[in-house]
């Protein structure tokens, strides 16, 4: 069976549409093959600065002939239902088949489909994927049709197997497929032609250039790694950038360079965020310092002077940047000095946040005061958490964010540091935006904590009093990732809050209870991903305190552990055919049976027996429910679960004395009083 191989050759692919475009790649064309019949053994796809590969092993010479039968209407049928068929089948009514069947004789058509030779099903798939691929944005060039990511050079396809190789022809708007491909644009130019996958990989790596992205970071991590062991520094790890890098250049060569003296002083987030962001550098610090004093730059060639001259091309450039952030730095510390965080803040009034909820300065104030209203019950001190809100986007006004947005927070707790303000009040600037994803770490500090919930519920309470909220496909001002934020903050922390009265003191005309409907539904995302079924986080969202989270996910988790139990399962049916019981008899006799059981009226040894049971159960559940003591609760409804069985096995709930029927049908309502203490098991499938 053949192999194949494919290459689209370009100018330059952005780095961060490279590994979209290789899956994009496989899938579209793989899929398309097995549509039309053929088959392979493995698929492999990789990505070079100026190319896309795609190798299969193992394929099929050629699709299979198919015979398809296809039952058509009765013989005698209206004209235009015969007709609907023969345009449906391809075929003429002399073509088709009448077979005898049961209700008569019916029209069947044989279709055969006659298998076709693999290159030609691969040159109609590769064109397909050419012309549709789905680049994030592209362009046409030239007087042709076609468009892709940068102008496409050239296409190498080809079909290898043990008695050579063969070109698949395809022609898509003047570009030829053939045998041929380049190397590297500087260290190898010229096209060359290979045989096979085998071939490509080997002459590929005789001209400069590794296929494998992956490689590619390994060699480029392990060599900057040496670098700055071998000066006892040590390198920051950077994964994002560490991709981004491996997909610029085709022949990585990592250059270790250092940061002039004038810049150390200069914040660490300063100096790597200024490498990473304008000259894709590593940042290479000192442990024993936590200072950045080096960086690694990634060449994309070798040179006669092992890159002395494009070191110091990098090394004054670096400089310049350097100098605009050491400028910068140095302003915003002069305003601090003189004007205080607050003077640098001040600006913020003339800064629209949103055109109906005021200005970022306005939005500070409602925080300010929101942090100081849930302060106490976060166990921060409310005038602390009133000063940190008041500040702590003041680094938004700074010079150094206006640069560098990623930065704010981080700037405001150094800015904060020069201020001379307390360090909860610094620390509360650098991390009240968090968390800001699924993966960031929570904020546990107190006065960061209480800023940090104002933050985000004033922006919710805020976009719900304007009717801005997410729809289904849109979320422009992130409101999900805010309630997911407040719910991982409250949940992180055991923070007790009413979720109503905190909506209540934020923006003004929020609806609370829409909005904590919101926050169920993430509730409801957050609790599965840790693997709670999502009928029982209906069961306890339907208990009151649904607006207390802690206590909804502390109910969710006894009662998930309980179901997980034998005697939970068994509990369960015994409840709801209790329940359903009650419910057919209340329906019939039109009057509520919830009242009124008496022992003395027990006639069987399981019927005074659960009396028993019910009489203890109901002694441990209530202080234990009172007490939020969920795991001892549902322990105590498991012991239900034998003497619930024995009676049911037992007794007879209707009975011809209606004084024990009713008396029975009310110890039922008792097994439903009690179960729906701890949870509405009424929510509760199975």
């Amino acid at each position: 069976m053949p192999d194949l191989l494919i290459e689209l050759f370009s100018e330059e692919i952005p780095a961060r549409m490279q590994g979209r475009a290789r899956e994009d790649l496989k899938k579209l064309v793989t899929d398309g093959l097995v549509e039309a019949g053929l088959t392979y053994a493995s698929a492999g796809a990789f990505s070079t600065p100026r190319r896309l590969v795609l190798t299969l092993e193992g394929l099929s010479k050629e699709s299979p002939t198919l015979r398809e039968e296809r039952k058509g209407p009765k013989v005698g049928a209206p004209e235009k239902a015969v007709e609907g068929f023969l345009r449906s089948t391809g075929l003429t009514l002399a073509q088709l088949e009448i077979r005898d069947e049961k209700k008569g004789q019916v029209y069947f058509a044989v279709v055969e489909k006659e298998g076709r030779p693999a290159p030609a099903i691969i040159a109609e798939v590769l064109e397909k994927t050419i012309r549709n691929f789905p680049w994030p944005k592209s362009m046409r060039w030239g007087a042709g049709s076609l468009r892709w990511v940068r102008p496409l050079h050239s296409i190498l396809c080809l079909l290898s197997d043990e008695s050579g190789a063969e070109v698949v022809e395809l022609d898509i708007d003047g570009i030829k497929s053939g045998n041929t491909t380049e190397g590297h644009r500087f260290m190898a130019p010229g096209r060359f032609a290979v045989t096979g996958f085998e071939d490509y990989c080997a002459k590929l790596a005789a001209a400069s250039v590794v296929l494998d992205s992956a490689e590619r970071e390994q060699t480029i991590w392990h060599d900057a790694e040496q670098m700055a062991f071998a000066r006892g520094l040590e390198l920051v790890a950077d994964r994002g950038l560490l991709t981004e890098v491996a997909g610029l250049v085709e022949c990585p060569v990592a250059l270790m360079g250092e940061i002039d003296a004038e810049f150390l002083e200069l914040p660490p987030e300063v100096l790597q965020t200024s490498m990473k962001e304008h000259q894709k550098f590593f940042s290479v610090k000192n442990p024993k310092t936590g200072r950045i004093e080096g960086f690694v730059t990634v060449a994309n060639r070798q040179t006669a002077d092992h890159g002395a001259t494009i070191l110091k091309g990098n090394q004054k450039v670096l400089s310049a940047r350097l100098s605009d952030a050491k400028f910068f730095w140095e302003n915003d510390n002069r305003l601090v000095k003189t004007e205080g965080l607050s003077g640098m803040g001040a600006g913020l009034a003339d800064v629209t946040f949103h055109n109906a909820l005021g200005s970022q300065a306005d939005r500070i104030a409602r925080i300010a005061a929101l942090a100081g209203e849930i302060a106490d019950k976060v166990g921060a001190s409310p005038d602390l958490a009133r000063e940190a809100a008041q500040v702590a986007k003041a680094d938004l006004r700074s010079e150094m964010v206006y640069e560098f947005p990623e930065l704010q927070g981080i700037m405001g707790r150094y800015y904060a540091q020069r201020a001379g303000l307390p360090e909860a009040v610094a620390d509360a600037c650098r991390d009240h935006y968090s968390p800001l994803g699924p993966s960031d770490d929570v904020p546990t500090a107190p006065v960061t904590v209480a800023v940090a919930l104002a933050d985000k519920i004033d922006t919710l309470t805020g976009f719900w009093a304007i009717d801005e909220k997410p729809t289904g496909s849109k979320d422009p001002f992130a409101l999900r990732r805010a309630a997911l934020g407040v719910i991982r903050l409250i949940l992180t922390n055991e923070l007790r809050l009413n979720l109503l009265e905190v909506f209540a003191k934020g923006y003004e005309g929020a609806d609370g209870g829409d909005l904590l409907s919101f926050f169920h539904d993430r509730l409801k995302v957050y609790l599965k991903d840790q693997g709670i079924r999502h009928d029982v986080i209906d069961a306890v969202l339907a208990m009151p305190g649904n607006d207390d989270l802690t206590l909804l996910v502390n109910r969710a988790e006894a009662l998930s552990g309980f179901l997980k139990t034998d005697d939970g399962e068994n509990l369960i049916q015994g409840y709801k055919r209790a329940n359903n019981i009650l419910a057919q008899a209340e329906e019939k006799d039109g009057v509520e049976y919830s009242f009124g059981a008496d022992v003395k009226f027990a006639e069987g040894p399981e019927e005074k027996a659960l009396f028993a049971a019910l009489d203890k159960a109901e002694a441990e559940i209530t202080p234990a429910m009172k007490a939020e003591e969920f795991a001892s609760a549902m322990g105590a409804m498991a012991q239900l679960r034998a003497p619930i069985d024995a009676f049911f096995t037992a007794v007879q709930i209707n009975s011809d004395n209606q004084i024990v029927r009713r008396n029975r049908l009310n110890l039922l309502s008792r097994i439903r009083q009690i179960c729906l203490s701890v949870a509405d098991l009424n929510r509760i499938e199975g």
